[in-house]
């Protein structure tokens, strides 16, 4: 069957958004007088969404009043700071342009909040991305399927015409919960043998193998 939309992740997977994610992080940390966390850490932190990154960022026992404050600062810090740093792993933007202009359907699905996200896809992707589905408080966050389920539904195209991307053990996670066929590329945030611990098998180390895979999976 040929794939006909093709849902990817954001966050390691077509934007290298890290530096810009460990810079707002620790601005807030800091604004509460709370240790600044290293870049690995921070690498090791994102994947669940910026609320869950906070609550790991924080020193441990952290009142949870604070811990939303945090969230909160960082959801406007972070959408005024998402740009300084990040920007497209190399080949990714011409990928998703490229699948476009051949007929395949385009959506975004990330734990990132839906301004964040829409703000980037915007300025990088435009008019390539036919949705973005991001973390408006109210859909439930991945590796619930729930955003799998709803480009489906928007695309009107079945489970078994799509391929998911990602490059998390979160995203494989979603991509077995939403029973789709899934790659994991390899220049994102988690190595291949982290991720094959947690079950992965189909990987892409260049934009080129991921490519070939999406038309042959």
């Amino acid at each position: 069957m040929k794939i006909k939309a093709v849902l990817f992740d954001l966050d390691g997977t077509l934007m290298n958004t890290l530096e810009d994610l460990t810079d707002s992080t620790n601005y807030i940390l800091e604004k509460h007088n709370f240790p600044k966390r290293t870049i690995k850490e921070i690498r090791s932190f994102v994947g669940n969404g910026i609320k869950k990154l906070m609550e790991r960022a924080v020193p441990q026992n952290t009142d949870e009043k604070i811990i939303n404050e945090c969230y909160e600062e960082m959801l406007t810090y972070y959408k005024e700071h998402s740009l300084i740093k990040t920007a497209p792993y190399v080949g990714t933007r011409e990928l998703v342009e490229k699948l476009h202009k051949e007929g395949y359907k385009i959506a975004i699905i990330t734990n990132k909040a839906q301004n964040s996200a829409d703000v980037i896809a915007e300025k990088f992707f435009g008019k390539s991305v036919d949705l973005v589905i991001g973390d408006d408080k109210k859909m439930p966050l991945k590796p619930n399927p729930a955003g799998i389920e709803k480009a489906l539904e928007y695309f009107k195209i079945p489970k078994d015409e799509a391929v998911y991307v990602g490059d998390s053990e979160v995203d494989l996670q979603t991509g077995n919960n939403g029973d789709l066929k899934t790659i994991l590329v390899l220049w994102g945030f988690r190595d291949r043998d982290f991720l094959e611990e947690k079950g992965g098998k189909v990987f892409a180390e260049t934009v080129e193998e991921l490519e070939n895979l999406i038309k042959t999976i």
